[in-house]
């Protein structure tokens, strides 16, 4: 008896394979890259300094330090939540390294683990409070902002007499300190700050978690829908918990970097760039309304600041017109992201 091959069946027509568009657009950071290779063209005609290695240099760590937090806020608001106590908690964490280093004559590593562990208490308890009592996010973090603002000017006033610490540099454990968190590296015969490898690896470890492990889908599953979540065993609880507390180690790290390297820290310092950090997530890719976002294209959105910010000074600008940069940023921003949604929905459909 001869046996004959089956011809395969015919491909359905109907069913076609995404094209390259469909497959970029899926991408909540494709709109991040393309504004930072316009910026980047667009200062580098007007000016030269911008694209020499000292320039790249400055736009660079302007970046890395804005980058760190964006990067956090970046998981927080795709967890669907906000803080707008991360600018200010930069400065809460610096000035209690400086009292404890300065002040109480503790190892500068010592006062690191402290401020370290204050700032995880203090992430943990605005995500229990947001989860406890469900108030809106932005309430729960507008009071921590307030709160922490007046013990940064009130506990400095009390301890030095006015609203700065400094002489960090005689501290113990400073040398060492520094290196990790403040020292520079040459490339081209240029220094580098060392923040922007802590604003690299930040990324790729956020990146890392939020795309290839579970908890990275717990993420996402909470912020599109977290009732819905918590039906299909998502702990919801202790995921927002552990996101206000990334925030937070983020904050710590950005305030520990500062004041290793000015070795002096102001109790206002902070105040406002919450604000910046939520920017520069929304241009990388994340809505507002949560369960959508990137955290490359929030480190991308952080490179789009640190470009515009010194191009404007080296093209001889006023800074006046970094805020209208802002703005339209923020407006474009939110206009494509929500188109780039309805056509990744549309595709994954």
């Amino acid at each position: 008896m001869t046996v004959t091959a089956k011809a395969p069946p015919a491909a359905d027509e109907r069913v076609g394979q995404p094209g390259v568009v469909d497959q970029l657009v899926k991408r909540p950071e494709i709109g991040a890259m393309l504004g930072a290779l316009l910026v980047f063209v667009f200062f580098s005609v007007v000016t030269e300094q911008f694209l020499s290695v000292g320039g790249a240099a400055t736009w660079l760590d302007d970046a890395s330090m804005l980058g760190i937090m964006a990067v956090a806020v970046a998981l927080l608001m795709i967890g669907g939540e906000f803080d707008l106590s991360a600018g200010v908690m930069t400065a809460s964490t610096a000035l209690v390294t400086a009292l404890l280093a300065t002040r109480l004559g503790l190892n500068v590593w010592l006062s690191l683990l402290v401020s370290l562990v204050f700032a995880l208490s203090v992430g943990a308890l605005n995500g229990w409070l947001v989860m406890r009592t469900g108030l809106p996010s932005f309430i729960v973090t507008l009071g921590s902002f307030l709160a922490l603002q007046g013990l940064n000017l009130g506990v400095t006033r009390l301890v030095t007499g006015s609203v700065q610490v400094s002489g960090m540099r005689e501290a113990a454990g400073y040398e060492s300190a520094g290196f990790l968190f403040a020292s520079t590296f040459q490339l081209g015969g240029t220094s580098f700050f060392v923040s922007i490898i802590w604003w690299v690896l930040f990324t790729v470890v956020a990146s890392t978690v939020l795309m290839r492990t579970r908890f990275g889908n717990w993420i996402f599953a909470i912020g599109g829908a977290a009732a819905s979540s918590r039906a299909v065993g998502v702990p919801v609880v202790r995921s927002k918990v552990l996101l206000f507390m990334t925030t937070a180690f983020a904050a710590w790290l950005v305030g520990s970097i500062n004041i290793l390297r000015y070795a002096s820290v102001q109790a206002n310092q902070g105040i406002g760039l919450e604000f910046q950090y939520i920017i520069a997530a929304v241009i990388g890719g994340c809505l507002l309304t949560g369960g959508f976002g990137s955290a490359v294209g929030a480190a991308i959105g952080a490179l789009i600041f640190g470009m515009a910010r010194q191009g404007i000074v080296y093209a001889g600008w006023n800074s006046d017109w970094f805020q209208l940069f802002l703005g339209v940023m923020l407006l474009a921003a939110v206009l494509v992201n929500n188109v780039l949604r309805r056509r990744a929905e549309r595709v994954k459909r």
